[in-house]
């Protein structure tokens, strides 16, 4: 078999992507004839048919499927490349793209990327970090398109390789007046009579807490839906309802604001984050300093109660 042309692959996932020859050439600027022509000769290189027309446009066939999966990767891989000849031709001596869910930003992470940097040996490194469904996250560590992931460790991560990285506990967020801010603690069903501000449906945060609900049998009711953890922290100090946020978030604006954190009891409340990559020997040398540093961090503060936020009701 011929050398696959990365060009045709583009087009091939484009093509796949839309589901249609014709939006493909417009996405990509190429007239709706040269895809095609292109695409029979991508079929005549892997000597299968890849693609087959339906009544709306084309779907890739089982081969096309296959293939599919390996063209994301290699076009990644491909980008990757040129990213890091052009981060040489810069100066810069090891680049690592990261991928991390919303959680892990607003907590830990940044610091521990920022400890990293500072370290001698690794001036030339440049680590770039960018939020990411914890779903979406695993499919592109998958695909490729990154080297490392931080997410919630109840995701999907098979085929993935995995390190432990922090943990967190989510705790209620109440206004000062609110019934339950005399409480030092409470349960999740007991926050279930009240109105509540919470994050997209598509957030892990929600979707656990909509697991929660089911099981106890009772729905929950938010009065707003935010796309940040400030946003929602802002909602609450408006006394439009409570919260359900990681305590390591939620403790350092609750202390300026007048708001009261109120430790959640369920076994389920405390978190565990991973780091994924899809294997660590094929990881750059740069990626596999910042793991390492990574999980030298998580086990520091694993076995220094010190080093954890502190507690607050």
């Amino acid at each position: 078999m011929r050398d696959l042309d990365l060009t045709s692959l583009r087009l091939f996932v484009t093509v796949c992507e839309t589901r249609n020859i014709a939006r493909a050439g417009e996405l990509e600027n190429i007239v709706a004839s040269a895809i095609s022509k292109r695409l029979a000769q991508l079929e005549s290189v892997v000597g299968t048919q890849l693609l087959e027309r339906r009544r709306r446009g084309v779907a890739p066939t089982a081969a096309g499927e296959i293939l599919l999966e390996h063209a994301r990767g290699m076009l990644a891989g491909a980008e990757r490349a040129a990213r890091d000849m052009a981060a040489y031709g810069r100066g810069i001596k090891g680049q690592v793209r990261m991928l991390a869910s919303v959680s892990s930003i607003a907590e830990s992470l940044p610091d521990d990327i920022a400890d990293f940097l500072q370290a001698p040996g690794h001036e030339d490194i440049r680590v770039d970090i960018e939020e990411s469904l914890s779903r979406d996250l695993v499919r592109a560590i998958r695909e490729g398109s990154a080297s490392l992931g931080v997410c919630w460790d109840a995701a999907d991560l098979e085929g993935l390789q995995t390190r432990r990285y922090r943990s967190d506990r989510l705790a209620v967020v109440a206004h000062a007046s609110h019934p339950l801010a005399r409480q030092p603690q409470c349960s999740f069903e007991e926050t279930l009579p009240f109105d509540q501000i919470g994050l997209p449906a598509s957030t892990a945060v929600h979707t656990m807490l909509a697991r929660a609900a089911a099981i106890i049998g009772q729905p929950m009711t938010y009065r707003a839906l935010v796309s940040t953890f400030d946003a929602e922290l802002r909602c609450v100090r408006a006394n439009l309802g409570i919260a359900i946020a990681p305590r390591e978030v939620v403790e350092p604006f609750a202390h300026n604001s007048g708001l009261r954190v109120i430790a959640l009891t369920d076994a389920w409340a405390e978190r565990n984050f991973s780091i994924c990559f899809r294997n660590e020997g094929a990881l750059s040398p740069a990626a596999r300093l910042l793991l390492a540093h990574l999980t030298a961090r998580a086990d520091a503060v694993a076995g220094d109660p010190h080093m954890r936020p502190a507690q607050c009701g």
